[in-house]
C-alpha cells in the first residue's frame, strides 16, 4: 500500500506502507531532487560535456525523470536516462502527483504523465533533449549494456533495503561507470562510503538538501 502525502516545500511525496518510509524527502520532494540529483549529479557533470547518461536506481515517483527531462530542454543538454524500478506506482497515483504544478511547469502535465505511461522495456525519444528507457528489473539482477557518466542512486535507505546497499552493487556499478562518471545520493553513512571505496570509488561529502547535513558524491 502507497499513499500520497505532503512535504514541506509543497510537493508530494509518497508513503511506503511495505517499507515504512517515503519516497521523497519530507522536508521538500522537489528541493531534495533539485539538490541531490539535479544540482550536485548532472549540473556537475554538464562541466565537462553536454551528452551524459543517467541511472536511476529507482525511478518511484518519476520526479527525477521529469525534472531531468526539463534541466535538459532548459541547459541544452542531450540526456540518456535509464531508470531501474521493481513495484511501480500506479496511473491513478501518478495523476494526482503535484510536480508540474509546483515545477511551475503546469502545461507539462501531459509530458510528467507520459513518463508514467509509457511501456516498460523499451526505448522513447521523448524529445530531442531526453530518451528515456524504465526497467523493471530489481537492481540485483540488472546486467549494465552500456556505461554511465552519472548514476542517481535513489533506493530506500539502507535499514529499509539493505540488500541494495551491499558492496558488490556498488563494485557492479563502478563497472558501469564512464572514466569520470560519479554516483550522486542523499545517503551519507560512513559504511556506506567505506563500501564505494572498497568498490573502486572516490568518495565525497557536499552538503546535503533541507533535513541531511550531508549527501555523498562518488566518482571513478
Amino acid at each position: 500500500m502507497m499513499s500520497i502525502i505532503d512535504s514541506a516545500d509543497g510537493s508530494h511525496t509518497i508513503l511506503s506502507e511495505q517499507y515504512g518510509v517515503t519516497y521523497h524527502s519530507r522536508h521538500g520532494a522537489v528541493t531534495e531532487s533539485a539538490h541531490v540529483f539535479i544540482q550536485m549529479g548532472l549540473h556537475w557533470k554538464a562541466q565537462f560535456q553536454d551528452e551524459i547518461s543517467v541511472l536511476e536506481v529507482g525511478f518511484g515517483t518519476g520526479l527525477n525523470a521529469f525534472m531531468s527531462c526539463l534541466e535538459a530542454e532548459a541547459q541544452g543538454w542531450k540526456l540518456t536516462y535509464q531508470s531501474l524500478e521493481t513495484n511501480p506506482v500506479s496511473l491513478e497515483q501518478a495523476v494526482s502527483l503535484n510536480y508540474p504544478a509546483i515545477l511551475q511547469v503546469p502545461e507539462r502535465t501531459a509530458d510528467f504523465l507520459q513518463i508514467h505511461e509509457l511501456p516498460w522495456n523499451k526505448l522513447h525519444q521523448l524529445s530531442p533533449h531526453f530518451t528515456l528507457e524504465k526497467k523493471l528489473i530489481p537492481l540485483q539482477d540488472f546486467v549494465p549494456n552500456q556505461q554511465y557518466d552519472v548514476v542517481f542512486f535513489d533506493a530506500f535507505a539502507p535499514q529499509s533495503q539493505p540488500e541494495l546497499w551491499e558492496e558488490e552493487i556498488f563494485v557492479k556499478l563502478a563497472q558501469a561507470m564512464n572514466p569520470g562518471g560519479g554516483l550522486v545520493t542523499y545517503c551519507a553513512q560512513g559504511e556506506f562510503r567505506r563500501r564505494l571505496r572498497r568498490a573502486g570509488f572516490t568518495t565525497e561529502r557536499l552538503p546535503g538538501p533541507p533535513g541531511k547535513r550531508e549527501m555523498t558524491r562518488a566518482w571513478v
